[in-house]
């Protein structure tokens, strides 16, 4: 049996580590003694994994530990990892304000996941190093399964995590990118589509015939009626968010694969800050925010003077 990782109890900021596991005693030698250590300590911790993994953990953990661990279902909580930064921020907030060490297994990334799914949960994980205080005295670990992970997704896990931990062993990454790295993911480009599209070009003159044109494609596209109504609800939500940001006008472009029905909302108003859309908003304007709460996937990307929304509703 391979001996247990020490946890370091000194946590005086924000850690953000990536566990790359081989096997079940591997993920489990590594994560009990850090959860252990840290309700010994008295810090709250906060689990979110895949069903699978949730079932380890309380196993090895056992009683009257595992009921002290908030487990947090990841697979219906990151099913749109929008939703993922918005819940590390409401467990580490204090009602006072203060600081208090906590500790968290966060898990975004499993086997099986759609492209668009595993490309928004890489944008995820490396905007967390900015979205999180840097002295938030959360700890952080997100395991990743070394054993059936592609290897470039193993790859950018070195590049959205400082520190690495691999057979017991911590090491810095040498790939780290930082705010850089996020940068460099939120401005980059989506995948065309791959069959036809349709759409149009809208403006405050012609918005209110939005809904109705969006309605209508999206349940040719192979969405129920009741399903195309709220992706063509989200649509319009988005599309006057573009006018509000200053757009003078909005494409819209609709089309389906294999996985998902797509739609696209696209303008020349640019959105400076990565974390729109995961923070709870301070006005009634911050449509992308309600959208990410309704929807099965949200991609935004935003760079070179323009903004490329998209939703996509799985078949």
């Amino acid at each position: 049996m391979r001996s247990r990782r020490v946890p370091q109890r000194s946590q005086q900021s924000y850690r953000h580590e990536a566990l790359l596991w081989h096997d079940r005693e591997d993920f489990t030698d590594t994560l009990v003694p850090f959860v252990d250590e840290g309700l010994e300590l008295g810090e709250p911790v906060l689990v979110a994994v895949t069903n699978e993994h949730t079932h380890w953990l309380r196993a090895a953990l056992g009683e009257p530990a595992a009921e002290q661990v908030r487990f947090v279902d990841m697979e219906r909580l990151g099913s749109n990892p929008a939703r993922i930064i918005p819940a590390w921020r409401d467990f580490v907030a204090t009602p006072d304000g203060e600081s208090r060490p906590s500790r968290g297994i966060g898990e975004p990334i499993w086997p099986g996941r759609h492209d668009e799914e595993l490309a928004e949960c890489q944008l995820h994980e490396a905007i967390l190093n900015v979205a999180i205080d840097p002295a938030a005295p959360l700890w952080l670990i997100c395991p990743y399964d070394a054993e059936t992970l592609p290897a470039p997704v193993i790859e950018e896990a070195h590049r959205s995590h400082p520190v690495i931990v691999d057979a017991g062993e911590y090491r810095g990454s040498g790939t780290y990118g930082g705010r850089a790295h996020v940068e460099e993911l939120f401005s980059g480009s989506l995948s065309e589509p791959g069959g036809r599209t349709r759409g149009g070009v809208y403006t405050a003159d012609s918005m209110h015939r939005l809904v109705g044109y969006a309605k209508l494609e999206l349940y040719v596209a192979g969405l129920s009626a009741d399903r195309a109504a709220r992706m063509a609800a989200a649509t319009e939500v988005l599309a006057r968010g573009s006018l509000r940001r200053g757009s003078t006008s909005v494409a819209i472009r609709i089309w389906s694969d294999a996985d998902a029905v797509i739609c696209e909302v696209s303008d020349d108003a640019p959105v400076d800050d990565p974390l729109h859309g995961r923070t709870v908003p301070t006005d009634a304007h911050d449509g992308l925010w309600q959208v990410n709460q309704d929807c099965d996937l949200v991609q935004l990307r935003s760079g070179n003077g323009s903004t490329v929304i998209r939703i996509l509703s799985w078949r």
